[in-house]
């Protein structure tokens, strides 16, 4: 809180008086930051044409927000310290995003009783936000992808498998 008070040019006590303490700033800024990044992702969504287009275009919605404030991305996804839960609105944000990419994978299974469609979502989520971290920890570098072709790579890892970019002469592993 001490650092977070001086690059705000102010004392830690205000930060108290107003949040209680880093869980409750962190709280506060990832209700505003999650909701950014919710509202953006479903924009992105909707200007797909395709269920495969729309993924692409929310993972680099993600991608390009967390790129863009990566400090304040780290802040409120992390976990507050001893808590091992995560936030109730990183939490709510991440159960928005199940919603809006059940649909587009309903489309392109054509079958609303998949039991994928209870499973894949959060799968989902899950390789795109490690991916999507430690992508963002990259130092950036020629072989480093920018958000567009992460984004692309991750959507083609979610939807045709890592096996469509093994080589048919790479023998399988014994």
């Amino acid at each position: 809180m001490e650092d977070i008070a001086a690059k705000a040019g102010t004392s830690k006590s205000v930060f108290y008086r107003y949040f209680g303490d880093k869980a409750g700033l962190q709280q506060a800024v990832g209700k505003v930051v999650i909701g950014q990044m919710q509202d953006t992702i479903a924009a992105a969504r909707s200007t797909a044409r395709t269920p495969r287009e729309g993924l692409v275009n929310m993972v680099e919605a993600y991608l390009q927000m967390a790129e863009t404030s990566p400090n304040v991305y780290t802040f409120v996804t992390s976990q507050s310290d001893g808590d091992s839960q995560q936030t109730g609105e990183l939490s709510g944000f991440f159960e928005s995003v199940i919603g809006m990419v059940s649909e587009p994978l309903r489309d392109m299974l054509g079958d609303t009783q998949s039991p994928l469609l209870g499973y894949w979502p959060t799968a989902a989520i899950g390789l795109v936000r490690t991916a999507g971290e430690l992508w963002l920890k990259t130092p950036p570098a020629a072989s480093r992808p920018d958000h567009v072709a992460m984004a692309q790579q991750i959507t083609a890892w979610l939807i045709d498998g890592v096996s469509a970019q093994i080589s048919p002469t790479t023998s399988p592993v014994q």
